[in-house]
């Protein structure tokens, strides 16, 4: 029997290793189905008789069952730490798991908004306070394609609007400089003018560009409720999160002719790689508009 090995690796991982609960649910779950495989199929009972082989059949197994390769990709990593400790704890001679490759994780394509849904999402009327508010950060985030924590961490110093940009403090502390079009300028500036001042009270020392209707400045949270608020009021149906709109600034550039580069500045992408998502999905689109109306499609 496999079992009382297992046993010993998961007192290690919760008394040594101080694992979350959740994590050690996920190690049982993946190695659970491990030792089943090795002692059903390849008729194991002691691990030091388990080869690389024995590995790969069960990871063939499961991706014949449908697998996703993330979940291939974690159950990888659980038997890795599951044969270090075999190794550590001198219970096998020699480490099975060694040179098994991780499958490269499936890349979603981002969910964005058709420039049409961008036009009815930013016809956001109303003159009080909070609706300058509201239409202020909605232009700026889909003219500047900031992330939403970018976007809540901006202070009213990092706005340039003469000159038409914006400086924010991207990943790892990275300042970049992003473009702002008229639109944009013309929804902060009134926000400015108009409305801030009534939400920073008298005397409060408050540098945050955005803030909400106490004065102080808005989380993450509260944007993502805003933006819920205002997709379901204009009537659209897709699921909308901030990330929404930064991926739809992207692929709005590159289909209306932007160059891959400068959209990665834009979007403070370290490596091009990450950028060229994007491209895929433009292409999408174009094999749609192909197969809708070319004749002989």
């Amino acid at each position: 029997m496999l079992k009382p090995t297992f046993d010993d690796f998961f007192h290690y991982l919760l008394v040594e290793q101080g694992v979350s609960d959740n994590t050690l649910a996920s190690y049982k779950r993946d190695l659970k189905h491990y030792m089943q495989y090795q002692e059903k199929i390849s008729r194991k009972s002691d691990w030091n008789d388990i080869g690389r082989s024995d590995i790969i059949g069960f990871l063939y197994k499961l991706k014949e069952d449908g697998k996703s390769a993330a979940t291939i990709s974690r159950t990888i990593s659980s038997i890795r730490s599951f044969h270090q400790f075999l190794i550590r704890e001198q219970l096998v001679n020699h480490d099975a798991s060694i040179h098994i490759e991780t499958p490269k994780k499936e890349r979603k394509l981002p969910a964005t908004l058709s420039a049409h849904d961008v036009e009815t999402l930013l016809t956001i009327g109303g003159r009080t306070p909070l609706a300058l508010r509201n239409k202020a950060m909605l232009e700026l985030m889909y003219a500047t394609g900031l992330r939403v924590t970018e976007l809540v961490s901006l202070e009213v110093s990092d706005l340039h609007l003469t000159m038409g940009f914006v400086r924010c403090m991207g990943k790892g502390s990275k300042e970049r400089i992003v473009p702002l079009g008229d639109v944009a300028k013309k929804a902060v500036d009134a926000y400015l003018q108009q409305a801030r001042g009534h939400l920073v009270k008298r005397g409060q020392d408050q540098n945050a560009l955005f803030v909400n209707q106490h004065g102080r400045p808005l989380s993450r949270q509260g944007f993502w409720k805003i933006l819920k608020g205002i997709a379901r009021d204009a009537g659209i149906k897709k699921q909308i999160t901030p990330h929404t709109l930064r991926h739809s600034f992207a692929t709005h550039l590159l289909e209306n002719g932007a160059d891959l580069r400068s959209v990665q500045e834009m979007l403070g992408h370290a490596d091009i790689s990450t950028t060229q998502i994007y491209t895929h999905i433009t292409k999408a689109r174009l094999k749609d508009i192909y197969q809708s109306y070319h004749p002989r499609a």
